[in-house]
């Protein structure tokens, strides 16, 4: 076992005492641990495990450090990659919608709606992959990210059919796609590219799976 394994265990025994040179030591033997698999002293310290947060998420990366390989296994099989990606495309299409109907009724562009589209592209993305690889944060980075595009693109359909006097559908049918990039360069803001990198990051963070610290702890048990 590596020294953060047999940690895992000391930290919740009664028998543990810290020394402020060398870290956690064994308060029978006054030496680091030394046993393989299990300890034979081990007594659980049932105050501990009182206060093992059950509310807050952990860091994903640390979720990946503190998983038996056996448990990472079991929740990778359970990941559904294809149903996250068609979920996360979907809320983020409604979420660009909703996008641009506020931004043209209020006539501003509001960044932060970018924020609020990665948080629930992230989300939708979490609830039905229950992933734990990477590549679910990845997609739902891109999926923000693309769904803020589509947003800003709605927005400008938006004001153009209320310039003209057109429906929506007719706007759409009869724009002018050569100048998309155009205009999208045109209305393209510093403070976008923030808000866009704020969305990837939502995006990326909140797809995966969580697990809070009481979670882990009695996986590892």
């Amino acid at each position: 076992m590596t020294r953060e394994q047999q940690l895992k265990f000391c930290k919740k025994c009664t028998n543990r005492r810290l020394d402020m040179k060398v870290g956690l030591l064994c308060n029978l033997t006054g030496e680091m641990a030394h046993f393989e698999n299990e300890c034979k002293s081990f007594n659980l310290d049932e105050a501990v495990v009182e206060k093992i947060d059950d509310t807050e998420a952990v860091e994903h990366n640390e979720v990946l450090n503190k998983l038996s390989d056996k448990n990472l296994e079991k929740f990778k099989t359970e990941q559904e990659l294809p149903k996250a990606i068609i979920t996360g495309i979907v809320v983020g299409v409604l979420a660009a919608l909703l996008w641009g109907a506020i931004t043209v009724a209020t006539g501003y562009q509001i960044g932060f709606m970018a924020i609020a589209v990665g948080a629930l592209v992230g989300l939708s993305i979490r609830f039905v992959g229950k992933g734990v690889d990477k590549i679910f944060g990845i997609s739902g980075g891109i999926i923000a990210v693309l769904s803020c595009v589509l947003g800003n693109f709605f927005s400008i359909i938006g004001f153009i059919a209320n310039t003209e006097g057109l429906g929506y559908f007719e706007t759409l049918n009869v724009f002018n796609y050569s100048q998309l990039i155009p205009i999208m360069i045109e209305t393209f803001s510093g403070i976008d590219l923030l808000f866009y990198g704020i969305a990837a990051y939502e995006g990326y963070k909140f797809s995966f799976r969580t697990f809070t610290e009481k979670d882990l702890y009695e996986l590892e048990k």
